[in-house]
C-alpha cells in the first residue's frame, strides 16, 4: 500500500454610494492609528518586549487568501502578486480579495457559527441564503441585525425569519440568543435566578424576553400537510411576571418590556456618531437622486400589469374549478399568509433598534471583538461573548478605537476587515522562540499572532486548490477501474410480467451482467467522506409571488383520506414482507478522474462523520457552541486515509507538474519547487529540494514518487496551521 508517512478616514461618504465598498489608500493611516494605540496601551500596561517583525510576503499572501476568501493561493495568483510593486502589493491583494466571489462564501461560514445558522432548521436554509446575499451585497451590519430580530413572515418568502425560527420562536431562548449573539452578554445565567457573577437580575431577563412575549410560530395545514409556516405577533404576550411557582398565580401580570443594558446618552453626540449620520445622510440623498432619474412608468404598462394581474386570478382553477383541487387551491389562498404574517413585530422593532444603535456600545464593541478573534486568533474579550465587568478586555482603547470606526464607516464588514488586515498587529510573525512564559505574555499584547489552525472549511478547500480538483486533473480513460457492489434485488413473483427493455425485448441476464460504464460519484465510496449536498443560493432566494405559487404544493400532493393512506401503507409493508431478495454483485467499469466543490455553500453543518466536523466545524444547536481545534486521532486517519488528501495528492496528466515529471527529460527540481509553492505557498531550500528528491526516487516511477510526497506535504503541520 502507497502512504507512508490565513474604518476608517477612508470609510468616506463615496464608499456608502455602491453595494461594493470603495477602497482607497487612505485607510492605511487608520490601520497604523490602530498599532500605535495599541502600543501605547501595551506601554501602559508595562509591557517591555519587543514586537516580532511582519511575516514575509509569501506568507502574508497564504495568510490573507486563507483569511479573507477561505483557500491558499494558486501558483497563478502566486505569481500575480509577485509582479505587482513590493511597496504596495500587500494593500493591493488586501482590496482586491475583498471583491472576490468567494468572500461572501467564507464570511458566511463565519456568521453560520456566529447566529448558529443550520440548513436543516426551518427556514435556516434560506436564511443561510440570505446572509451570504447581505454579505455579497454589503449590507451594512446594523441593518442586517434589525431586519433578523425584527422580520415577521413566512419561511420561503422572508427568509429573515428563519433567524427566530431556529429557535422555535421561544422568547426565553431568543433572549440568550440577542443578548449574547449581538452584544456580547451572557445574561441567559438570569433566566431561573439572579446572575452570580455579574448584574444582571432575572427581571432583567423577563423585561428583555417581553420584547419577543406577543412573538409566535404559526403553521397552515391542509389535509395533514404543512403548506405554510410563518411568525406572526398576537396580542397577548406569553412573558409574565413574576416567574411560574413564583408566588400567588392571580398576580401574575404580562411583562412589561425593558432594555437592560445601558446606551450613550442622547445629549452627548460623539464624532464617530457625527459621521454615521453625515455618511447615512449621503447615501439617502444620493439614492432619492437616483430614483428621481428613474422615468415614471407609462400608461401602457400600467395597463399590461393590471391585466397580468387580472389573469393571474382568473388562472389556475383547473378544469371546471370543481372538486378536491379546486378546494385545495381556495385553501391555500384563504391562508392569507402575506398579510397575516408579513411585516416587522412592532415590540421586536423596538428591540431592534435598541441592539442596534449607535449609543449601544456593546453591539459594535461585540462584532468588532468576533472579527478580531477570527483574523488575530484571540479576542481583546475572550471567551468572546462574554463582556463583564469581571472580563474586562485587554486593551480596551484599542477595542473601542475600531469599534467606533466600524460604526462611522457605516458598519461595513469589507472596511472592518480591511482595516484589521492592513495593520502591522495582524501581519506579524508567530514566536517559535522556544520560551513559553515569553511567547504568551507576547500573545496576550499582540505582539505576536497565536499559531492557529486552518477552518475545516478553508482546510478542506485548500486541499481542493493544491490537488487540482476543483476540475478533473486527469485524462478520460486514463484511471479506468472496476469495482463491485453487493445488490439486493427482488425476486419476481412467478405470474408476474417479466421486465421489458427499451424496444421491446426481452432483457436477458446477458445484458444485466454487462459491465456499465458508471461516473465515480455514481458509485457509493466506504471512505469517501468528503461529500455533501451543495445548497443553490440563488434558487433558496427565488421566491413566486404569483397566486399561483400559493398552491404550488397542494397541486402536487395527492389528497387522500387518512384511511387511504393507511391501506396503501399497510399494502405496501405487506409486498415487502412477502418478498424474496437476492443478494448480488455487481461488476461496473468506473473512470475514476474525482473532482469537489468548495464546502462553503453545502448544506451546514454537515453530517457528524463528514470531514468539516471532525475537524471542528460545530453543530450549533447549543449557544456558544464553538469550534474544536483540538487534535484528534479521527481527524489525523482522515488525513493520512481519507479519499480527498489520496486524490489530491495524485498526479493527474492535466496538472501543471505532469510535465516536468513524466516527459522524456524530466526537471524533479522544478517539480519540487512547484509542489512547495502549490501546497505550503513558498520556495523550498536546499535541503528540502535534497530531501525531496530522495524520497522522490525510492518509488517504481516519479509521478508515484511525486504523488507520495504531495501527501507528506498535505499531511504535514505547516499545510494545516497559518503562517
Amino acid at each position: 500500500m502507497r502512504r507512508c508517512c490565513k474604518v476608517s478616514c477612508g470609510l468616506m461618504v463615496l464608499a456608502m454610494l455602491s453595494s461594493a465598498t470603495v477602497l482607497t489608500a487612505a485607510d492605511r493611516p487608520v490601520a497604523r492609528t490602530l498599532d500605535s494605540i495599541l502600543a501605547a496601551e501595551n506601554a501602559e500596561r508595562g509591557v517591555k518586549h519587543e514586537a516580532l517583525p511582519v511575516v514575509d510576503d509569501l506568507a502574508f499572501l497564504r495568510r490573507v487568501y486563507v483569511d479573507l476568501i477561505g483557500r491558499i493561493p494558486t501558483t497563478e495568483e502566486i505569481s500575480t502578486y509577485q509582479a505587482l510593486p513590493s511597496a504596495t502589493r500587500r494593500e493591493q491583494t488586501i482590496d482586491s480579495l475583498l471583491q472576490h466571489p468567494r468572500f461572501a462564501d467564507r464570511w458566511t461560514v463565519f456568521f453560520a457559527d456566529m447566529l448558529r445558522m443550520r440548513s436543516n432548521a426551518e427556514g435556516g436554509a434560506q436564511l443561510v441564503a440570505y446572509v451570504h446575499r447581505a454579505v455579497q451585497d454589503g449590507m451594512p451590519y446594523d441593518e442586517l441585525c434589525r431586519k433578523l430580530i425584527a422580520t415577521n413572515g413566512k419561511v420561503g418568502r422572508t427568509p429573515e425569519v428563519g433567524f427566530v425560527l431556529g429557535d422555535n420562536a421561544d422568547p426565553m431562548a431568543l433572549t440568550g440568543v440577542t443578548s449574547q449573539v449581538f452584544m456580547g452578554v451572557r445574561i441567559a445565567c438570569a433566566q431561573c435566578h439572579d446572575h452570580p457573577f455579574d448584574v444582571w437580575t432575572r427581571k432583567d431577563f423577563y423585561g428583555l424576553a417581553a420584547y419577543y412575549g406577543r412573538t409566535q410560530r404559526i403553521e397552515r395545514r391542509f389535509n395533514n400537510r404543512i403548506l405554510a409556516t410563518y411568525t406572526t405577533d398576537v396580542s397577548q404576550t406569553s412573558v409574565m411576571w413574576p416567574p411560574e411557582g413564583v408566588g400567588p398565580e392571580e398576580e401574575r401580570k404580562a411583562m412589561k418590556p425593558s432594555f437592560p443594558i445601558a446606551l450613550l446618552e442622547e445629549g452627548k453626540q460623539p464624532e464617530y456618531i457625527t459621521r454615521l449620520k453625515e455618511l447615512r445622510a449621503a447615501k439617502a440623498n444620493a439614492e432619492l437622486a437616483a430614483a428621481e432619474k428613474k422615468a415614471d412608468p407609462g400608461l401602457d404598462d400600467l395597463l399590461a400589469s393590471a391585466a397580468e394581474k387580472a389573469e393571474r386570478r382568473t388562472r389556475g382553477a383547473g378544469t371546471g374549478g370543481l372538486g378536491v383541487l379546486a378546494e385545495a387551491r381556495q385553501e391555500a389562498k384563504d391562508l392569507n399568509v402575506d398579510a397575516a404574517g408579513s411585516g416587522e413585530s412592532e415590540l421586536r422593532q423596538q428591540l431592534a433598534r435598541l441592539v442596534t444603535s449607535p449609543r449601544n456600545e456593546y453591539f459594535s464593541r461585540s462584532f468588532v471583538n468576533r472579527i478580531w478573534a477570527e483574523m488575530i486568533g484571540s479576542g481583546f474579550v475572550n471567551p468572546v461573548d462574554d463582556f463583564s465587568g469581571q472580563n474586562p478586555p485587554s486593551h480596551p482603547q484599542t477595542l473601542d478605537f475600531i469599534a467606533q470606526e466600524f460604526v462611522a464607516g457605516g458598519y461595513d464588514l469589507r472596511s472592518l476587515v480591511r482595516m484589521i488586515a492592513m495593520s502591522q498587529t495582524y501581519q506579524r510573525a508567530h514566536d517559535f522562540s522556544g520560551n513559553e512564559p515569553l511567547r504568551v505574555e507576547r500573545e496576550a499584547a499582540f505582539l505576536a499572532t497565536p499559531v492557529r489552525r486552518m477552518l475545516s472549511e478553508v482546510m478542506f478547500d485548500s486541499i481542493v486548490t493544491a490537488g487540482h480538483l476543483f476540475q478533473p486533473k486527469h485524462e478520460e480513460g486514463k484511471n479506468l477501474k472496476t469495482v463491485w457492489r453487493l445488490t439486493r434485488i427482488m425476486k419476481q413473483p412467478e405470474n408476474s410480467v417479466r421486465p421489458v427493455a427499451l424496444g421491446g425485448q426481452e432483457k436477458s441476464k446477458t445484458m444485466a451482467a454487462k459491465p456499465a460504464m458508471k461516473k465515480p460519484d455514481q458509485l457509493a465510496a466506504g471512505y469517501d467522506l468528503e461529500k455533501a449536498i451543495e445548497l443553490d443560493f440563488n434558487s433558496l432566494l427565488t421566491a413566486d409571488d404569483t397566486e399561483e405559487s400559493e398552491s404550488v404544493e397542494v397541486d402536487q400532493m395527492r389528497v387522500m383520506s387518512r384511511e387511504e393512506l393507511e391501506a396503501m401503507r399497510m399494502a405496501q409493508e405487506s409486498a415487502r414482507r412477502q418478498a424474496d431478495y437476492i443478494d448480488r454483485f455487481v461488476k461496473a467499469i468506473v473512470d475514476d478522474n474525482p473532482q469537489f466543490t468548495s464546502t462553503m455553500r453545502i448544506a451546514t453543518p454537515a453530517a457528524p462523520e463528514h470531514f468539516l466536523r471532525v475537524f471542528g466545524q460545530p453543530g450549533r444547536t447549543d449557544l456558544g457552541d464553538e469550534r474544536d481545534h483540538s487534535a484528534s486521532m479521527r481527524g489525523a486517519l482522515m488525513m493520512l486515509n481519507g479519499r480527498l488528501t489520496h486524490e489530491a495528492s495524485r498526479v493527474g496528466e492535466m496538472e501543471p507538474v505532469y510535465p516536468l515529471i513524466a516527459g522524456t527529460n524530466p526537471d524533479l527540481p522544478a517539480a519540487i519547487r512547484l509542489a512547495y509553492l502549490e501546497i505550503l505557498t513558498r520556495e523550498p531550500t536546499d535541503q528540502e529540494q535534497a530531501d525531496a528528491a530522495e524520497i522522490i526516487k525510492t518509488s517504481d516511477t516519479l509521478i508515484d514518487g511525486l504523488a507520495d510526497f504531495r501527501w507528506v506535504l498535505l499531511n504535514c503541520n505547516e499545510f494545516r496551521f497559518m503562517p
